[in-house]
């Protein structure tokens, strides 16, 4: 499955979730709370490989943005009693052994998830520091049945021009996934009937 490809310039959808990053701290966390020029929202789970093949990848690009006005945040919104592997309990156990630096979300009523017109993990979208979006896309070219290393050009690439005060770059591919798993008869009509 694939990006719904947000129209750029829209705004950030304001959202309050649960934490459940205990390495971050904060019971929940707000899109207010996330300051810095650049925002990066990622919708991930744990169970698909798609982001099992990119984890690494990403708490790199956490802790190399760090120092440079950048906030991330993860946020699932799978159903978890289908999908229990993607429990909050689950989560906080996956934040500390990809090593996650971010607050990982739980959007249990997926309406944040709906709210971004999210489709797929991983699902990636980067707003500039008035919260408009300059990036929805693909993290790099790699994926888990191809021989590329993962290098988040991409996304980085995106990351960089916000922070360099460049437009964004016109050609942006969609990020290819794991469908979310929404919960029965709650699949947003605009996505269609997708597994």
């Amino acid at each position: 499955m694939a990006s719904t490809m947000v129209p750029l310039g829209a705004q950030a959808p304001a959202f309050t979730l649960a934490n459940t990053n205990p390495g971050f701290g904060g019971a929940s966390v707000s899109l207010g709370d996330l300051a810095g020029d650049a925002l990066v929202v990622m919708f991930l789970c744990n169970h698909c490989p798609f982001v099992k093949h990119v984890r690494g990848q990403l708490a790199s690009i956490a802790l190399d943005y760090a120092p440079k006005s950048v906030s991330l945040v993860g946020i699932s919104a799978n159903d978890a009693q289908n999908y229990p592997d993607d429990a909050p309990d689950k989560m906080t156990a996956e934040a500390r052994e990809a090593g996650y630096t971010f607050p990982y979300l739980y959007d249990e009523s997926q309406s944040v998830a709906r709210s971004y017109r999210a489709a797929c993990t991983p699902d990636f979208y980067v707003f500039d520091k008035s919260r408009q979006l300059v990036y929805r896309g693909q993290l790099d070219n790699s994926r888990p049945s191809l021989d590329l290393p993962v290098t988040g050009a991409d996304l980085r690439g995106a990351i960089d021009r916000v922070l360099a005060g460049k437009p964004p770059v016109e050609v942006q591919k969609p990020s290819i996934g794991c469908g979310i798993k929404w919960k029965p008869g709650a699949e947003p009509d605009d996505l269609g009937s997708r597994a």
